[in-house]
Formats: structure tokens, sequence, C-alpha cells
């Protein structure tokens, strides 16, 4: 009984052993099989290794190109200028290993630089652009005026002085009188001028009869109007004051919607 208790054993062990998928081996096939299933084929693989032998062994044979050497090299002397001065030829190239000369040479130019705006200034020294630099003087400029300056205009002004500026302006103050208007020529629309000094009556007094006529038709019809003056020339060209074939003067008194005569009635004087 043991033995065949044994013996069952033993084959659901073998028959465990074959159901398991087998495990392909990650080296097979591989030219290099430490790198594992599916980097690489082979092929490509050995040409790879061929490709970083040649450089790796090539690496260091070919000497670089020799950095070129650059000198000093002086240009001509400029042309003389108009004030007489010639531009001292100055050197196109310097080492870097002396910081100290160059430093003192663009010290020069700007030297060079800053007289040389001077006498181009009237004489006026370079003011370069600082945060510390106080404001500039303005002097006699007519587009500053300091008239609302207390202090400024009460140490040049005066009780007397402003006595006698009020009485120069009066007397060169001139009334000018009103003059005949001028006709009007090449038109055929009304002068609502000449109308307008023509009546003595004011507005809203009703001279002219009128029929079939509203606030409402005169409101609705003026507001096709650019203004009142343009309405009144039409309406004295429709025949008005004696006929309102719009009805924009539905009280009769001849200034069709707000046309008042009165302004150019006190422009003449009347």
């Amino acid at each position: 009984m043991t033995v065949f208790r044994k013996f069952l054993m033993a084959g659901a062990c073998l028959a465990a052993t074959a159901c398991q998928p087998i495990l392909p081996e990650s080296g097979a096939g591989v030219g290099d099989p430490g790198r594992g299933v599916g980097f690489d084929n082979p092929s490509t693989l050995t040409a790879r290794e061929a490709r970083d032998a040649e450089l790796r062994r090539t690496a260091g044979q070919t000497p670089l190109p020799a950095t070129p050497r650059v000198g000093a090299e002086t240009l001509p002397p400029v042309r003389t200028s108009a004030n007489g001065t010639a531009a001292q030829p100055r050197s196109t190239a310097r080492a870097v290993s002396d910081p100290g000369g160059l430093d003192a040479e663009l010290a020069q130019i700007a030297a060079q630089n800053d007289a040389s705006a001077a006498r181009n200034n009237s004489g006026q020294g370079v003011v370069n652009a600082s945060p510390s630099n106080a404001a500039p003087v303005l002097l006699n400029n007519p587009g500053i005026s300091d008239e609302n300056n207390f202090d400024a205009v009460a140490s040049r002004e005066s009780i007397e002085s402003d006595a006698a500026r009020i009485a120069a302006n009066r007397q060169q103050y001139e009334v000018v009188q009103p003059t005949a208007l001028p006709s009007r020529t090449g038109t055929d629309q009304p002068n609502v001028v000449q109308y307008a000094l023509q009546t003595r009556h004011p507005k809203g007094t009703k001279v002219h009869r009128r029929f079939g006529s509203s606030a409402a038709k005169a409101q609705r019809n003026c507001a096709t109007y650019n203004s009142a003056d343009e309405a009144q020339i039409d309406f004295l060209a429709r025949g008005g004051p004696a006929r309102d074939r719009r009805g924009i003067d539905p009280d009769g008194d001849g200034y069709a919607c707000a046309w008042d005569p009165a302004p150019f009635r006190r422009a003449s004087g009347g």
C-alpha cells in the first residue's frame, strides 16, 4: 500500500512538470547573449561593434587645426578734418592678456570724444546720463509760464504795474460796430438774416392764418431738418410765411420750427 502511494505521488509530480511552459533561452540566436532577447539581430549588432571598434582605433590620431595667430595691425591715418585735427591710428586688435592697456586705451578714446563733443557744443562739457545729475536750468523759455506761481509773480509785479497793464489793455481794446450784411449771390435760397431784420414781431405772435396744422405734424416734419435755419429757409422757399405747405408753422408767427429772429436783431443793434 505504501509503495502504491509513492508511485501515485511520483506520477503527479511528473504530470505537473509537463504542464509548465518552456521559457526561451535569453541568449539564443543573439551574437551577444548578455544583451537579452529582442535587442538586435546578429548582423546589425556585428556591424555596430565593428564601427565602434574603428572609432576607438582612430581616436586621437587626427590632429586638430592650429589656432590662427592674431596680430596687431595699424590703420592708416585719416584725413584732416575741418578743425585741423586728425584721428590717431589705433590698433585693430589687442591681446586679451593685457586688459589694463585696453582699459587705458578706451579711457583715452572717451576723453578724445568728450573733448570733440565739447568743441562742437559751444565749448560746454558733455553731461553723461546719470540719476545723480541735477535737473537742467531752463532760461528764457517762452513755452513755460510761471503766472500760476505766486512768489514768482509777486517778485516782479506790483499793484501799480498791474494797473498800468490794465490801462494799456484798455487802450488797445476796440469796439467793432456792425455793418450792413453783404448780399448773397449765386444762390436762389431765401436769406433768413434779411427776413429776420425785416420783421418786427416776436416769436409766438400770430400773424398768419393756418389751416390743418397741428403740433404733432409740425414736430414730425421739423425732425427732418438738420437745423432751425435750414427749416426756415425751406419754409420761405415753399411760399412762407403766407403759406405753410409742410405744417411747420402751426402758430402762424411766420417762424418755422424752433427758428427765432431775435439773435440776428440783437447782432444788428435792433
